[in-house]
């Protein structure tokens, strides 16, 4: 092979390239995901133009550039150009949210808009990056050496991946900021494109040489010749068809899988994104190691279809494997991530439980492209071509089962949704290892035998795979990571598999209802819990002078809904939730506790991210009150940054107010810290209240107003008086609360006398969400009471903070100084 000596120093190329590529996939999603919303749909929109984009690279890029061209200058251009369009993407965000928020709206035309703003930044520089392999593959013969050498490439350019997910998700993003990262990826491409460019002006290139032995001489443009082929190619595109069939279908089952494993895998160690990280890299590390052993096993087998087949046909064992450990085994190993003195020893465990069940599947799904290059480069043709049509076919299967894997979810749930990937695997296994029994015996009886033999084999194998995978245990979407400390415990009442989410609600021997979502109870009966989601919802609706209309994020066990709901002056309440199931079916469980709020004329449930729906409405709300998902939850952090904030407060007509729901359990001084003085920066004036659990601090609600005055404490307590107000007082009495003064000495603070205890804090920014990062590594703490005490430790007398008579003042300070015990 013409300068072979200059291999490695591609392979190094590769892994750079791929290094780059994974820190911009996590940074466009993050951008695109702040323009267009987190949904199921907003996600289908962003990987299917992500992936297909690759796929349209990769087979354009054969009939548009000239094989006479050198291809190490073609790829360093193409290296190039991802880095001007990354920077491009990354500066030109504000104009398409800009652009996409004055036309998006619900129903189809906001999903033909979403998918058109995600064109617009994805597109181009997909399109580059789905070029590069088949731009490469031209400078390689189509020999079992070079197809072999292409194979390493693949696998580089996977291992480059995983340094990259890694980098984005632990590092950069972590520490830095969306800004960051995107300037070491741009350098990565800077350093590739050059390093390509010295390669090629100190290698040879000749393109007769290379398109001969590929099978196909080049025309003077560089273009395979068109005269009639052998008979004999008929069979040989059949065969090739066949093997391009196979590998769409072993794409369909390893993004299928990915999707699958990553949605109960998160649920198992916290879905923040450090899991989400961990997962992918551990991925793309199997894929990895797959192609390194598909590339060399490549070299030296006469049939690599045949072993491509057999791949396939592990692959419904990996699928089980992993379907087994997930469901039956892993949720109960003796393990409570509570006990560790430091996130950074969970983050082992679960690497190790995540290699252990993804490895198999992956290294199979790695190996077969490869082994699928070495079965159709046999039959010759221009090395792009062949390199972009098979990784074509590979992504466009991707894509399918990338996409189809939620739907299949949401309708038939994950275990079936496992059992027809096992299917799948199977019939792809077929379609290889059927051609190569008829080939030895065809015709003969032994053949046919043989036939039959294999096809009963393999079918009743995946039956017999498929039935062992269990069902989702509600213990694992009740409890996740906490699952083996809560066994026996809990009664599961309901258990759904969503197009977001999988929620679950249970019930306790003492009668407590719990609400399951992100794996851990998000909302209960339990007292402690009732008085906030109460507290919450009233202190949105008796603050304002005239709360008309009211929009409520996260329909949650719909208590805060239900809460806002009885005010009397209320009239619209508009409920913004992202999974269906939970209003649909998680709230007739909790309608004693949330006043039927599903049932209540007045309210109007979106089935769409909240930041979504207020960056695409033009409605104003007298108040917007806030119980989203855990921060530390991948995709939350956006409903607390200070541009989410400053929208609320664009949103909010004068006098208008925002609640806001702050955990103190499971989480870290920082987080609480950031969420805070996030909220304080778009809120100057805001006010601190604490809900406490047997008089250790539990949980916070934060208070701001569009226009910043003291509470009076005469007017409210007066509303309160009045009769049509008796539902609202018998529901905080139901919670602990027997008036006005017992509700408001729950005051922790407000923005000027807090200054001091947030001075280090970390402002969440839509660049950076650094909140997601500091609150995942606090997610197993239990510290909650330490912060609050240190709140206090800084509270003074709420002099500016509530206005009133002098007794009633009195009182309350009195209260807030010797509150009771709860």
């Amino acid at each position: 092979m013409h300068s072979r000596r200059f291999l490695p120093v591609l392979l190094l190329l590769f892994i750079g390239s791929g290094c780059a590529a994974l820190i911009y996939e996590v940074v466009w999603f993050q951008l695109l995901q702040l323009v267009i919303g987190s949904s199921a749909i907003s996600l289908a929109v962003l990987l299917g133009t992500f992936m297909g984009g690759l796929c349209l690279g990769s087979l354009v890029y054969s009939r548009v550039a000239s094989a006479r061209r050198h291809p190490l200058r073609m790829y360093a251009l193409l290296e190039a150009a991802i880095g001007a369009i990354g920077l491009l993407v990354l500066f030109g965000m504000p104009f398409v949210g800009s652009a996409y928020s004055s036309w998006a709206g619900p129903g189809t035309l906001g999903v033909v808009l979403r998918a058109a703003a995600a064109g617009i930044c994805l597109l181009p520089p997909t399109l580059l990056m789905g070029a590069t392999l088949p731009a490469l593959s031209r400078w390689i013969e189509m020999t079992p050496r070079g197809v072999s050498w292409l194979g390493f490439f693949y696998a580089g350019n996977t291992a480059g991946a995983v340094i990259g997910s890694v980098l984005a998700g632990f590092y950069l993003l972590r520490v830095y900021d969306l800004t960051t990262a995107t300037v070491v990826a741009v350098a990565l491409n800077a350093a590739v494109a050059t390093a390509a460019f010295l390669v090629a002006s100190a290698s040879a290139y000749d393109p007769q040489r290379i398109q001969a032995a590929a099978g196909k001489p080049a025309d003077a443009g560089g273009r395979r010749d068109a005269q009639a082929e052998p008979a004999s190619v008929q069979a040989q595109r059949a065969e090739r068809r066949t093997v391009f069939l196979a590998i769409a279908l072993s794409g369909f089952t390893a993004l299928s899988a990915e999707v699958v494993w990553t949605r109960l895998l998160s649920l198992l160690f916290g879905g923040t994104t450090y899991t989400f990280s961990l997962i992918l890299a551990g991925f793309l590390l199997g894929l990895g190691i797959g192609s390194s052993l598909g590339s060399a096993l490549a070299r030296n087998l006469a049939r690599p279809a045949t072993a491509l087949g057999w791949c396939q046909a592990g692959v419904c064992a990996a699928v089980a494997w992993a379907g087994i450990m997930i469901g039956s085994s892993m949720p109960y190993w003796p393990i409570d991530p509570s006990i560790s003195t430091s996130p950074w020893f969970n983050f082992q465990l679960d690497v190790a439980r995540c290699l252990w069940t993804v490895l198999p599947g992956a290294i199979l799904w790695g190996a077969s492209f490869p082994l699928a290059l070495a079965a159709i480069a046999r039959f010759g043709g221009d090395q792009a071509q062949v390199v972009g049509r098979l990784f074509a076919a590979n992504t466009l299967g991707a894509i399918i089962g990338a996409l189809g894997a939620g739907a299949l979810i949401a309708w038939v749930g994950s275990q079936h949704t496992q059992q027809f990937m096992i299917t799948v695997a199977a019939t792809s296994a077929l379609l290889m290892l059927l051609p190569g029994l008829g080939g030895t015996a065809a015709g003969t009886p032994g053949g046919r035998f043989a036939t039959i033999a294999l096809v009963v084999c393999l079918g009743v194998g995946a039956v017999l795979l498929g039935r062992a995978i269990p069902p989702v245990p509600g213990l694992l979407v009740g409890y996740g990571r906490f699952a083996a400390t809560w066994v026996n415990q809990a009664e599961f009442i309901y258990v759904g598999e969503g197009l977001n989410a999988s929620v679950a609600v249970s019930r306790l021997s003492s009668g407590v209802l719990n609400y399951h979502n992100a794996g851990k109870v998000q909302a209960s009966s339990e007292p402690q819990d009732m008085r906030l989601q109460r507290m919450l919802g009233h202190l949105t609706t008796i603050v304002p002078e005239r709360p008309t209309s009211v929009f409520v994020i996260g329909f949650g066990a719909g208590v805060t809904a239900g809460a806002v709901s009885i005010d009397p002056r209320v009239e619209r309440v508009t409920i913004a939730e992202i999974e269906p199931l939970v209003p649909r079916t998680v709230s007739r469980f909790f309608s004693a506790h949330n006043f039927d709020v599903v049932n209540n004329p007045k309210v109007t449930i979106r089935i769409d991210d909240a930041r979504h729906y207020l960056l695409t409405t033009s409605e104003q709300f007298d108040a917007i009150t806030s119980d989203p998902l855990d921060p530390w939850v991948k995709g939350a952090a956006m409903l607390y940054s200070r541009e989410f904030f400053d929208l609320v407060k664009r949103r909010l007509s004068p006098g208008g107010v925002v609640t806001l729901f702050v955990q103190l359990y499971s989480s870290n001084e920082e987080a609480v810290k950031s969420e805070i003085s996030t909220f304080f920066e778009a809120f100057p004036k805001g006010i601190v209240f604490g809900n406490t659990y047997n008089g250790a601090g539990y949980d916070l609600v934060l208070l701001g107003q569009a226009d910043p005055a003291p509470l009076d404490i005469d007017s409210l307590a007066a509303r309160l008086d009045l009769p049509e107000y008796a539902p609202v007082v018998q529901s905080l009495r139901e919670v602990g609360y027997s008036s006005l003064i017992d509700l408001l000495s729950t005051y922790a603070g407000d923005a000027p006398n807090l200054g001091g205890w947030m001075a280090d804090a970390v402002i969440n920014r839509d660049s950076s969400l650094r909140l997601q990062y500091l609150a995942g590594l606090g997610v197993n703490m239990r510290v909650g009471d330490m912060i609050y005490r240190n709140i206090l430790a800084y509270r003074k007398v709420p002099a500016d903070v509530f206005t009133g008579s002098e007794d009633r003042k009195a009182q309350l300070w009195e209260a807030i100084q010797n509150p009771p015990m709860r």
